[in-house]
Formats: C-alpha cells, sequence, structure tokens
C-alpha cells in the first residue's frame, strides 16, 4: 500500500485544530487510505482519557445524560468527546443524526467534539470502528470520552470491551428485573442509572436491579426473615439489598443504582462522582490496566482478522485455486473444512515464500 503523506494533517491535529480532528476522525471512520498509518503515528499519545460507555435500552434517556454529563464536566474545566452511534440511515447508509440533533446545546461548545457514527450493520451496539475513532479523541487531548451506544439491547455489550466503566440506563418502562437479567446488561455494568425517575415505578425498579445485584453476592436475606417470595416495596428488603449492594471492598466492586431526572439536570452530579470512584477503584486495584491491556490485545487480534481477510482474498491466485476445488465440494469429495485448512495452508506458504524472496539474506 502506497505511504499516504500525514505530515501536515499530524501537525494540525498537535495544534488542536478542530477542522484537522473532524478529518481525522473521517479518515479512520471511513477506511481511507492513510487510516492505519493515521493511527500508527498517534497511537503513542493515545491512553490518558476515561472512556466512558452509555448504554442501555432505546429511549432511555442516554443521549439527554450524555449531554448533562459533558455540560457538567465542561463547568469543571474538562474537554469532552463523545462518540453516539446511531442507527444506519437507509437510504444513505450513515447515521440517522438523532443524538446529535439531541445534544445541539452542546455541540457548539468548543471544548466538545461530537461525532455520530452510524452502525453499518454492526451488532453490539457499536460501530466496526468506533475503538479508533475514540483512539483519535484521545490522542487528541480529550480528557473524557463517552460513547453512546445505539441502544439496541440484548447484544449490546461490545461497550464493556471499549470503556472504562459502563453505564447501563434504564427507565421504568424497562420491564422487570428478570427482563434485565435475560438482556445481560446486569453482567456489563459498573453503574446503573434509574433515568426518568420521577416517573411511576423508578423506585420499583430502582430496588429490582438492588435485590439482583445483592442476590448475586448472596447477602440480600442474612438479615431478612424467612417467607414464601418477595415483595419488593418492602422497605426492609430494598434496604438490605441497596445496603449488599453498596458493599465494596479492595478487590470487588458492586456496581451503585443512581436515580437520574437527565431532563432536568437531576442525579447527573452523582453519577460524575460515582464515575470518579470507580476510576478509583479501577486504578487502585490494578483493573484499569488488565481492561486496557485486553482491549490492546482485542485490537491485534482484529487488525490481523482484517488484515488476512484482505490478504487472503484479495490474491487473485487464491481465488482462482478456490475455484478448482468446486467440482470436489460439489460431488462430495471434498468438505468444505478440509478444504478450508488446505486454504489456509497455501496460503500460509505462499507468505512464507514472499517473505523469504524479500530477505535480502
Amino acid at each position: 500500500m502506497t505511504p499516504v503523506d500525514l505530515a501536515p494533517l499530524l501537525a494540525d491535529l498537535a495544534a488542536r485544530k478542530p477542522a484537522a480532528l473532524a478529518r481525522a476522525v473521517s479518515i479512520v471512520e471511513n477506511h481511507r487510505a492513510g487510516s492505519d498509518q493515521l493511527l500508527s503515528a498517534l497511537h503513542a499519545k493515545a491512553g490518558r482519557a476515561r472512556r466512558i460507555g452509555i448504554t442501555g435500552p432505546p429511549g432511555a434517556g442516554k443521549s439527554t445524560l450524555t449531554m448533562r454529563l459533558a455540560a457538567l464536566w465542561r463547568e469543571q474545566g474538562r474537554t469532552v468527546g463523545i462518540v453516539a452511534v446511531d442507527p444506519t440511515s437507509p437510504f444513505t447508509g450513515g447515521a440517522l443524526l438523532g443524538d446529535r440533533i439531541r445534544m445541539e446545546s452542546v455541540a457548539l461548545d468548543p471544548g466538545i467534539f461530537i461525532r455520530s457514527m452510524a452502525t453499518r450493520g454492526a451488532l453490539g451496539g457499536l460501530a466496526a470502528t468506533t475503538r479508533e475513532v475514540a483512539d483519535v479523541l484521545d490522542a487528541y487531548g480529550f480528557d473524557r470520552i463517552i460513547l453512546e451506544t445505539v441502544g439496541v439491547g440484548q447484544s449490546e455489550l461490545d461497550i464493556a470491551r471499549t470503556a472504562d466503566s459502563s453505564v447501563v440506563v434504564l427507565v421504568p418502562e424497562s420491564g422487570d428485573s428478570i427482563q434485565t437479567m435475560k438482556a445481560g446488561l446486569m453482567e456489563i455494568a459498573d453503574l446503573f442509572v434509574v433515568n426518568k425517575a420521577d416517573r411511576p415505578g423508578a423506585d420499583r425498579l430502582r430496588n429490582e436491579v438492588e435485590l439482583m445485584l445483592g442476590l448475586r453476592l448472596g447477602q440480600v436475606y442474612k438479615n431478612v426473615p424467612a417467607h414464601h417470595g418477595v415483595d419488593l416495596s418492602n422497605k426492609s428488603v430494598a434496604r438490605a439489598a441497596r445496603a449488599a449492594s453498596q458493599e465494596v471492598d479492595g478487590d470487588h466492586w458492586t456496581p451503585p443504582v443512581l436515580a437520574a431526572t437527565a431532563s432536568k439536570g437531576e442525579g447527573v452530579a452523582e453519577l460524575a462522582t460515582a464515575l470518579d470512584r470507580h476510576f478509583e477503584y479501577l486504578a487502585r486495584s490494578g483493573a484499569l490496566r488488565e481492561r486496557r491491556r485486553a482491549r490492546l490485545r482485542e485490537r491485534v487480534v482484529d487488525a490481523a482478522e482484517r488484515l488476512l481477510r484482505a490478504r487472503l482474498w484479495g490474491d487473485a491466485a487464491t481465488e482462482a485455486w478456490l475455484e478448482t476445488q468446486l467440482d470436489a465440494l460439489e460431488s462430495g469429495a471434498r468438505t468444505p473444512f478440509a478444504t478450508a485448512e488446505a486454504l489456509l495452508e497455501r496460503s500460509s506458504a505462499r507468505l512464507v515464500q514472499r517473505a523469504s524472496e524479500r530477505s535480502p539474506g
């Protein structure tokens, strides 16, 4: 691949020019020429920002909460980069920009950068290049990076592998706690926020989530009398669940369940404080380094798979060889698995041969 001259762009990024940032993000998001070079040049500068994932079902108020968090951090003098993943437009293939429209009140702040990204068929709630775009924002120098997922529910688990802290936003309409457990979000959340807490059922939902967290720890019922069934409105059970869910030691973090009404700005400061506590826990316990190293490992695996796919199917000789195998596959004389194994062995041998031909020795 022909190298691209990125020196002017890198100089503008170092000078913190917003236009250069927008261009760099576009190059990476769309895998344009020079994207890998750009990410390699910025790699050493990334790793300083805190990455916060905001996820939850559609309509939970994720965008409003993101906007309020960003505004609060700006008041504290911090800069914020936001990657808002929107559904893909069926007409243009781009993002529908719903999140950006909802964040209009902070969009013009020079200390806030908002990028809407289309899923483009990617599952897991994030776009295919969300992590790479976050790296660009990180290297640019943002203090906080918020990654807001599209809101797809059960498969929306990629955020846990992308963010330092994952916030799951629920609303009273989210359903009962058993459905919440089935969605898998209980396993990935570092913090829960019951948004729209001024609506009926918000306290009950918060108690249900806390109860489930306490059950997972096996500590909810140790001071509750034996009975048939559990009344989640019972204040003693709720207090026991909350006490169990708040037990934190140096080796374990139990997600707090916070109440908020983001549209009114209520509970946002408490969420920011809880995020600070979680980050302190991660740093103190060594979990932060573990998470970031796991993220780097996944990036290498993803890059290797992408490069392998491009080299494998971009090779005309490989495509021609595969065509010669179709008769045997059609007749049943050969299986797809055996053919795939032979194809990989053949490609590996060709790569070794090419490397030896390029070697000066």
